[in-house]
């Protein structure tokens, strides 16, 4: 996932993609926002925001959690994914910590099979401060997810603190 975002933010100097608008998280009580692409079908959910790419490659979601919760997070994030019929394939599994926007985040990625065959899966923990984090979960079909990678960039670097 950490090579996907640096080629999308190359990606961005060169490529546009129209958004349909930002998006709160949570819209109740709104700590950070996020924008999506107007082509991807978005939905709020409970604890955040979730999309899909008009041709069903990438899934992208973003949760609100709480870092008290760490232990769960990975838990939780596998357990959604086997319910949407992701396989991980543990061996795979990729570490690695950084910054994004300013702020601290941790990169686990893995490669899977998703429902279309070969899959690319990730799980990041953004770190907004001592008491809030938000979970991004990816998986993108191999191959197809490529043509996405602008997409993916500009949403990540969408992602801002609440005013």
């Amino acid at each position: 996932m950490k090579m996907l975002i640096i080629a999308a933010s190359a990606a961005l100097l060169f490529a546009s993609t129209a958004y349909a608008k930002q998006w709160d998280i949570p819209s109740n009580r709104p700590v950070a926002s996020i924008e999506m692409p107007g082509s991807w079908k978005t939905n709020e959910t409970a604890t955040g925001l979730e999309g899909t790419s008009d041709d069903g490659a990438v899934y992208f979601s973003v949760d609100l959690a709480s870092p008290k919760k760490m232990d769960g997070i990975i838990d939780d994030a596998a357990k959604f994914l086997d319910d949407q019929g992701i396989k991980i394939d543990t061996n795979t599994q990729k570490y690695s910590e950084d910054k994004l926007n300013g702020k601290d985040i941790i990169y686990i990625s893995w490669s899977g099979t998703d429902k279309d065959g070969p899959a690319s899966v990730g799980l990041a923990v953004l770190i907004l401060d001592e008491k809030t984090v938000l979970v991004l979960t990816y998986w993108g079909t191999q191959g197809d997810e490529d043509k996405h990678t602008s997409e993916i960039g500009k949403i990540l670097n969408s992602i801002k603190l609440a005013q």
